[in-house]
């Protein structure tokens, strides 16, 4: 159930941005422990001079392969995140797709309040889920 947006700069090929979808589905699953159907992407593209993404004193070189994700979810552990962090920077790099020093994630915890899945109902509130 985590939503995730995908933030990049225009001109990546369909097949990359399908790849770099699946990976961040798969390592969310194995991570967060959610179950595979749990699929919530969406993908904005960017002219470049709409991306600003600066390293915060890091000294972390970006280029314009540069993908924000940013993740709405249930809490997860710091065990959870550390091992979303690291997996999906190690796969999406090992596959050519972006780069570790391209990649900056951030997500924000809500609570089964915050859901509504469509139809007009709160299905965590309600038992639906």
């Amino acid at each position: 159930m985590p939503l995730i947006r995908f933030d990049m700069i225009k001109g990546r090929s369909p097949e990359e941005i399908k790849d770099i979808l699946q990976i961040a589905h798969e390592v969310m699953v194995a991570a967060f422990d959610v179950p595979p159907r749990d699929r919530y992407q969406i993908v904005h593209q960017h002219e470049p001079y709409e991306m600003v993404v600066e390293d915060t004193g890091l000294d972390i070189p970006r280029t314009d392969k540069v993908i924000v994700i940013s993740i709405v979810s249930r809490v997860r552990t710091i065990r959870q995140l550390k091992k979303f962090y690291q997996d999906l920077a190690d796969k999406l790099e090992t596959a050519g797709l972006v780069g570790k020093n391209d990649l900056m994630i951030n997500v924000s915890f809500n609570d089964d309040q915050g859901w509504s899945f469509g139809q007009g109902k709160a299905q965590f509130l309600e038992g639906s889920l």
